[in-house]
């Protein structure tokens, strides 16, 4: 198996193994995809929620701590569920996630306050 798989581009190691969608290092514990090509800077950059789980266009995200909205004086509380996120890449200040909240409306999160549902 391992003559197939490409070696690990963080430590060289030539154990790696599929999980899913992603290969997998055993000896560093680096994923990456497997499209990715070592080496390979451009192009598509995996989005990790604030645990370390990627996120993918449709997923389901909890918010982890309560957040601030301008003209609301409530905010979005811990352990809201965000459903069906969008992925983006031009978001404004490091904003990476396109969503609708319930009784927010459209907005943009930020990776490192949400975890994967």
């Amino acid at each position: 198996m391992s003559e197939t798989l490409p070696p690990c581009p963080e430590c060289s190691s030539t154990f790696t193994y599929e999980m899913g969608a992603l290969l997998v290092c055993p000896e560093c514990g680096h994923e990456w995809s497997s499209s990715d090509a070592p080496g390979d800077s451009g192009g598509d950059k995996l989005i990790k929620d604030s645990v370390g789980n990627v996120l993918a266009d449709g997923d389901t995200v909890t918010v982890v701590r309560t957040l601030k909205v301008k003209g609301s004086p409530t905010g979005i509380k811990a352990g809201t569920k965000v459903r069906n996120i969008r992925l983006i890449e031009d978001g404004v200040d490091g904003h990476d996630i396109d969503c609708k909240i319930d009784g927010f409306g459209a907005m943009q999160l930020k990776s490192s306050v949400v975890k994967k549902a």
